[in-house]
């Protein structure tokens, strides 16, 4: 693999402090989590008390003041190699997805009263944007939030959301003008307690175990109307505005992910004899590897120039979701191909690989399905 460069000293030494993190906190409890359909809290807040949630808020507020998201990128690295992506998900949709509507959508008197709790671990966020009746489409939405007094009052569902069980802060999309599509939504953050907010079922999926994934209820919930981020109407343009880091972080844990099967596979076919020899040595088994190698490196220095990009404000809505598509779409091509290599034995629960192939295939629907990222590409080039 060609050397990265994105990397510095310090990025490196975060590496390594947040890799004791996983190894400790993390790794020896995930047959539990997957067995529980959640983590423990406990863990997110250590996270938060080590230095690793909300890294970009201010220190005046508890955060690291580091606007960098080569920290998040890291984090979402080790996560993969460990073979943990769904108890690490907490973390990485909290510090990647939700935690931007909050630093850059939020007044002095919101900073002041949900900054410290993001950074801590005391509050974890979840982003509420899916219906049961409305996917990729977000202005079809139909969860409202008519203005009465100093407050909206809120009714709807909300569905696959994750960290749906465990948040505190949840941002919801709604109409606060159901006659209109795009320029009708606005965001509100929900909050743990508020009366006529409910969560429904853990869901139980094909995948991620670990990760807390809900149906959110909402029967006239008041919420103030100082918990309206940014201005009203303006929901779906701040939802706009977030979804290339949104979709750069969904590739990267993709990437990782499937980086972290090919290494079990590589050590799996230099140990597994067949006829005598390990089968890595079989002309098959060697050309799939070497087509999966190739593949991975050339992807890498793909994320890592989009990564530079995000970092210069240059990463532009299309090329976040080429990368989207494309890098899950080699996910699970590599898992797929890494089940293979292990013959029966990666049909077996107690192979990561079988957990790996299992937890690939929703990263080609959620954050967008593959099929939008492929028209929001399209339409970039003129059609």
């Amino acid at each position: 693999m060609l050397k990265r460069t994105i990397y510095h000293e310090e990025h490196e030494l975060f590496r390594e402090s947040f890799r004791t993190f996983v190894d400790k906190e993390i790794t020896p409890h995930v047959d539990r989590w997957e067995s529980e359909g959640k983590v423990d809290l406990s863990m997110f807040e250590k996270a938060g008390a080590s230095g690793f949630l909300a890294m970009e808020i201010p220190e005046e507020y508890g955060g690291g003041g580091v606007d960098d998201f080569r920290f998040n990128a890291i984090i979402n690295e080790e996560i993969q190699a460990a073979g943990a992506m769904g108890s690490g998900m907490c973390i990485t949709l909290h510090n990647d997805i939700c935690l931007p509507y909050f630093t850059k959508c939020t007044n002095d008197e919101q900073k002041a009263r949900w900054f410290p709790g993001l950074a801590s671990g005391a509050t974890m966020a979840a982003i509420a944007m899916t219906e049961p009746g409305t996917g990729s489409d977000l202005a079809g939405i139909r969860t409202t939030a008519i203005k009465d007094g100093d407050s909206y009052v809120v009714n709807g569902a909300k569905t696959f959301i994750t960290n749906g069980i465990n948040s505190s802060l949840v941002i919801v999309a709604a109409k606060t003008d159901p006659s209109q599509a795009h320029r009708g939504m606005s965001l509100l953050v929900v909050e743990e307690g508020m009366d006529g907010f409910t969560r429904g079922r853990n869901l139980e999926k094909i995948g991620l175990h670990a990760q807390d994934t809900a149906e959110l209820i909402f029967e006239d919930v008041r919420v103030p109307a100082e918990n309206l981020l940014g201005e009203e109407g303006h929901g779906f343009f701040m939802l706009v505005d977030n979804l290339p880091r949104e979709r750069l972080s969904l590739a990267l844990g993709a990437l990782s992910h499937a980086q972290a099967a090919f290494g079990w596979t590589v050590e799996y076919c230099r140990d597994r004899q067949a006829f005598g020899q390990p089968i890595g040595s079989f002309q098959h088994s060697k050309f799939t590897l070497a087509e999966m190698k190739t593949e991975l490196d050339i992807a890498r220095v793909f994320l890592d120039r989009q990564i530079e990009a995000y970092l210069a404000n240059e990463l532009t809505a299309d090329d976040a979701a080429a990368a989207k598509w494309w890098v899950t779409e080699l996910e699970n091509r590599v898992t797929d191909n890494c089940l293979q290599l292990h013959g029966g034995y990666g049909y077996m629960e107690e192979y990561p690989i079988a957990r790996a192939w299992r937890d690939a295939r929703v990263q080609k629907i959620y954050g967008g399905t593959n099929e939008i990222m492929k028209e929001i590409v399209g339409r970039s080039l003129g059609f």
